[in-house]
């Protein structure tokens, strides 16, 4: 059973030390534990800084292609160098380390695909009230759209054992966080959430510069992602406040009109008859969201089936360098054991 951590970072020399200091190197009912940091286009010394502290692998991409990309190279080359279970973590060592035991936990027990470490956001003192009620609002709506019971849906500590890596294709070019709990939800991956600790704060998100930058850009990525997943349940909404609207205003005009006075109020009923188009527009493209909603379903299954073909041929990860001197043949074993592992893949792939 092979664990390996990967670790996103961009610029995080000076945070990078710390956070793989308090990671473990073994685990109960872990055979390997090994470490894998993603650099995403960093402009100091985060590479040279993770080879001195003892990484195993390295995914070095060539420009900063943000936190959602940097996510899924790392998924992708964790997958390829052999992990059962992988762990994601940020650079900024906000998570504790030694969770990562209750993090695989569940995934170990058979209990859980995915699992979540649930940071219990209204205890954390750097989180101001706003934040905490914007926190609570966004994580309400990915539960209802996800249909799973997740506390804390931006929590980028969490656990995701190789079946549930294998489904996870995340399309957000912002944050990688709330897209992947709605996937897995609608995949019907068995997702659970565990307490954890966090470290004091080290610095300011770098994602938010501001408490308006963290309201607008996750407003917009909750919206974006909720009508991704959801486009006949949106649009249909939107439709029927804009078909309410419109007949409140033709209740207008026809009370005017019965009273003796329609001649006055004309424009009352082509501004009704104008929202009434409008809603039977927005309903269409709620049909026609869903429709390629369902064609996205059946792309995410082919990719799936790409990547376990991928596995069984034994492609090597993209981007990738080995880490320290010690584990320079890493990248062989990991694509020797993808190769084992997938061989049962490949079968079960082409049997469907």
């Amino acid at each position: 059973m092979k664990l390996i951590i990967q670790i996103p970072c961009f610029d995080e020399e000076l945070t990078l030390p710390a956070t793989l200091a308090d990671l473990p190197r073994e685990l109960p009912g872990i055979d390997d534990v090994e470490w894998l940091v993603i650099d995403d286009g960093s402009s100091d010394r985060t590479v040279e800084v993770a080879r001195a502290h003892g990484v195993d692998h390295i995914v070095r991409l060539t420009n900063n292609k943000g936190l959602a990309a940097a996510f899924q190279a790392g998924l992708d080359a964790c997958l390829k160098l052999g992990a059962d279970i992988i762990v994601n973590t940020d650079a900024d060592n906000q998570y504790l380390g030694g969770d990562v035991a209750k993090l695989v936990a569940p995934i170990l027990a058979g209990e859980a695909d995915m699992v979540i470490g649930d940071r219990e956001t209204d205890q954390l003192d750097h989180f101001s009230p706003l934040k905490k009620r914007l926190q609570r609002w966004g994580s309400a709506v990915v539960r209802r759209a996800s249909g799973t019971t997740v506390p804390d849906t931006t929590s980028g500590f969490r656990a995701y054992n190789r079946e549930a890596a294998l489904q996870m294709q995340v399309v957000s070019k912002f944050t990688y966080t709330l897209e992947s709990i709605i996937q897995a939800g609608k995949m019907l991956v068995a997702v659970e959430h565990v307490p954890v600790r966090t470290n004091e704060q080290t610095r300011d998100s770098r994602l938010f510069p501001s408490m308006w930058a963290y309201v607008r850009r996750n407003a917009a990525s909750i919206f974006r992602i909720y009508t991704l997943y959801e486009p006949l349940r949106v649009f249909l909404a939107a439709a029927a406040v804009v078909a309410l609207i419109g007949a409140v205003i033709w209740a207008r005009f026809l009370w005017f009109f019965f009273s003796g006075e329609g001649e006055g109020h004309i424009q009352s009923l082509i501004l009704g008859a104008t929202l009434f188009i409008v809603a039977v527009q927005l309903a269409a493209l709620g049909v026609i969201g869903d429709i390629l909603a369902g064609s996205r379903v059946l792309q995410q299954r082919i990719l799936e089936r790409v990547r376990r073909v991928e596995l069984h041929l034994g492609v090597e990860p993209s981007h990738y360098e080995p880490g320290a001197e010690a584990t320079g043949q890493a990248a062989t074993t990991g694509a020797r054991a993808g190769r084992a592992t997938g061989k049962t893949e490949e079968r079960e792939a082409l049997k469907l």
